[in-house]
């Protein structure tokens, strides 16, 4: 591994050239061309191969519905021409919110969903005149619960590395029989999500939260721990409730996390005696079960934890701590693991992850994966955060803005941290600003609450 090292290049290649003394390989195309080609999946054909990642707003009203924050971000994602929105993370029952401002769907909040989701189809349509696909992030926190801003963990198993961050004992070791329930709210969750107008539901299992802790749940006893079929049991018997809710224009799929960042018997994607170095022997086995057993047609593909691994799902510029390691180490890292599985599983639509450190060079390492085989089509997260109209700018005009690029300076994830309602404070500082201003001063007098 290399020193981390800050964005400094002003050609590509220079980038190019930076990647070959790291001994990394780094896909990149001559132009974005195929990025405003079709994708298919079923009976689905997306207009572009370009979407946004998930990304908590922490903007939803005291009921878990969305606010005119969360209305706004949606909006401005679909007029700004993305095939594919994912949703952030949406809890699935109360005692796994992330914070009292996480977007909650049931039955109180149904027809709130049902209004934005009904306008953001809207706003694509007379915009593009296509409707964005959107997909819905079922979610369980886990060992990050914080149902009114007050830690609750529930977690897999003890994890040493990840209570460094946040305190847990033996009494928040969820039972394998509220796992089990828990299965079939995954099934409830796909329903309300038809119900509420989008178009997939995805049953999340990346980034640490429940689902991911449980594939890595080695030292587990039990139903849910131990063996790769115990580990994996929790992700596909959800998947397997939700499957039920399926119809013709009703997905279900999955954010799945490839590697977690830490070495066995604690992560997914190492084998002992691995280190750090990831193995992808588990995690091809589960998307081919996905896709051959369950019958998931397209999934997303990501890695590591924001709360501990934060430079392993998303290289960055700045951030809460100095990695061990150079940020094109982890974008190739990304990159080589996902084209593992999609060589693997070349039948299935695959979408990447975490392209944004790359700033203006991000579409042409996004069309050169895509050309190479690596993938089908990159979900975007904090680029779609500073800016939402990132698609249109490479589809109509070939290349994205270089002057409305995210500068992944961490900005926003303080805001998600905080609670407060989150989006590019950089790009959109009219908006934000006074929310990160609030944070700062929030941080002078309760830092130790801000340390993830």
């Amino acid at each position: 591994m290399s020193a981390h090292e800050r964005f400094h290049y002003n050609t590509l290649e220079e980038l190019k050239k930076r990647a070959e003394e790291l001994g990394v390989t780094i896909p990149f195309a001559a132009d974005t061309k195929i990025l405003g080609t079709t994708v298919s999946f079923g009976n689905v054909t997306l207009p572009n191969r370009l979407g946004t990642a998930p990304m908590e707003g922490a903007d939803a009203l005291p009921n878990g519905a969305p606010s005119e924050f969360t209305r706004r971000r949606y909006i401005r994602e679909a007029e700004g021409g993305a095939g594919i929105i994912w949703f952030e993370a949406i809890t699935i029952v109360p005692e796994a919110l992330s914070g009292s401002t996480q977007l909650f769907l049931n039955e109180e909040t149904l027809e709130d969903f049902k209004h934005l989701t009904a306008e953001i189809k809207e706003a694509g349509i007379r915009t593009h005149g296509v409707a964005p696909y959107l997909v819905m992030q079922a979610n369980h926190s886990g060992r990050y619960s914080n149902p009114g801003n007050k830690p609750a963990p529930l977690i897999a198993f003890r994890h040493p590395e990840l209570e460094q961050f946040r305190a847990a004992d033996d009494s928040c070791i969820v039972s394998d029989d509220y796992l089990k329930g828990l299965e079939e709210k995954f099934g409830d969750a796909a329903l309300l999500a038809r119900k509420a107008g989008f178009d997939a539901v995805d049953i999340k299992s990346c980034h640490g939260y429940l689902l991911a802790e449980l594939t890595g749940a080695h030292t587990r006893p039990g139903l849910y721990g131990g063996s790769y079929e115990n580990r994996t049991r929790m992700m596909k018997n959800a998947a397997r409730a939700a499957k039920v809710h399926e119809t013709p224009d009703f997905k279900i799929t999955a954010r799945l996390g490839i590697y977690d960042g830490y070495p066995w018997p604690y992560g997914f994607g190492v084998s002992e005696g691995s280190g750090l170095t990831p193995d992808f022997t588990e995690p091809i086995r589960l998307v081919k079960e996905l896709h051959e057993e369950i019958g998931m047609e397209f999934i997303d593909l990501t890695m590591g934890n924001p709360y501990v691994t934060t430079h392993v799902t998303r290289p960055y510029d700045r951030g809460k701590y100095p990695p061990d390691e150079h940020p094109l180490e982890g974008i190739a890292r990304m990159a080589q693991g996902i084209r593992a599985v999609k060589e693997a599983v070349p039948d299935m639509v695959i979408f990447g992850s975490a392209p944004t450190y790359l700033r203006q060079y991000c579409d042409l390492y996004t069309a050169g994966a895509v050309e190479q085989g690596y993938m089908d089509g990159m979900l975007f997260g904090r680029m779609s955060f500073a800016d939402p109209a990132f698609a249109d700018e490479i589809v109509k005009g070939g290349r994205i803005d270089p002057s409305h690029v995210c500068l992944t300076c961490g900005m926003c994830g303080d805001l998600i941290r905080a609670h407060k309602p989150t989006g590019c404070v950089v790009q959109d500082k009219e908006t934000f600003m006074p929310f990160y201003k609030e944070f700062m001063e929030i941080k002078k007098t309760q830092p130790k609450n801000f340390r993830g």
